[in-house]
């Protein structure tokens, strides 16, 4: 099929092999492995824990605080966000990952180790059509000074995230059209971030005990104490825009629209994700029946 590198994929895709990585957790700081593998079109992209089939759905998270951690039959897996990002950002539409663990590894903090690891995978396209999520009506949501939005768009996803924070970071703002260019060009290598001023606290309520140096970007007042500093001057606002992907692919499918948010995190994005599902600002378009991949393994959620 002739298909430019980053023009609009019109078929379902999936990983055409089996790849695995290691690491640990940011939050629970146990080990962790998971292994990509393909499956047939129409089944998204589901987790494997515990025996346990957790699809990655909007409607299966259960805790949004610095993380994002999805459930179903009484097992979890957390901090999916940026793995989902990375699916997301590359257009894969279908694939099972398992893992031993509860907690997807952190690696360095960005999604750079997925992407590396989708890349040793490949990515091919099935004989299926693929389905999208059009944004019909704006839809926002608030929290105190935060808000975020989707509105309608002519064709692919715009991106618009502004973030304000004390001291070193201030105000950042970054606007873009996701697509697998910009995402490895713009997002995918920034880092998670935190200050030093928080690490006990967040130990007392059992967060950050996996987070280090090389995972995370740690802040001392108005220094970076990671010895190699930033990798972007507003590493912080593509970080959080990295997010804003993984938290979105929670919809099961693109959305075709304009997200904006302004001090948003991942309990405002999936906040507006569910009001524009339950209020039928979205309509899905596209698609057909289940259709099978190629050739290889299956799965469903």
């Amino acid at each position: 099929m002739n298909r430019t590198p980053d023009a609009p994929r019109m078929a379902q895709t999936t990983l055409a092999r089996a790849v695995t990585l290691s690491g640990r957790g940011a939050h629970g700081g146990k080990p962790a492995r998971l292994t990509f593998s393909p499956c047939d079109a129409d089944a998204g992209v589901v987790f494997g824990v515990a025996g346990a089939a957790i699809p990655a759905d909007w409607r299966r998270v259960d805790a949004t605080r610095l993380r994002t951690r999805l459930a179903a039959d009484g097992v979890q897996v957390s901090t999916v966000e940026h793995l989902l990002s990375a699916l997301a950002g590359l257009g894969v539409d279908n694939a099972l990952i398992d893992i031993e663990g509860d907690e997807i590894p952190a690696m360095d903090g960005s999604a750079a180790a997925f992407v590396a690891a989708l890349d040793e995978a490949g990515i091919e396209e099935l004989f299926a059509p693929r389905s999208f999520w059009r944004v019909m009506a704006p839809v926002r949501v608030a929290d105190g000074a935060g808000w975020a939005e989707l509105a309608p768009a002519q064709s692919g996803l715009h991106l618009d995230v502004e973030i304000a924070f004390e001291g070193p970071i201030g105000r950042q703002r970054l606007a873009l059209d996701l697509t697998p260019a910009t995402f490895r060009r713009d997002l995918a290598r920034a880092r998670s971030f935190g200050f030093l001023r928080d690490a006990e606290r967040l130990w007392r309520a059992g967060l950050a005990i996996g987070a280090t140096l090389d995972n995370t970007v740690v802040l001392d007042g108005d220094s970076v104490l990671n010895p190699e500093g930033l990798r972007f001057a507003d590493e912080f606002v593509r970080h959080k825009m990295l997010d804003v992907v993984g938290d979105l692919a929670l919809a099961g499918a693109p959305i075709v629209g304009a997200f904006r948010s302004y001090r948003g995190g991942h309990a405002l994005n999936l906040a507006l994700l569910e009001k524009a599902m339950r209020a039928g600002a979205l309509e899905r378009c596209g698609g057909r029946g289940l259709a099978r991949r190629r050739a290889g393994l299956s799965a469903s959620p």
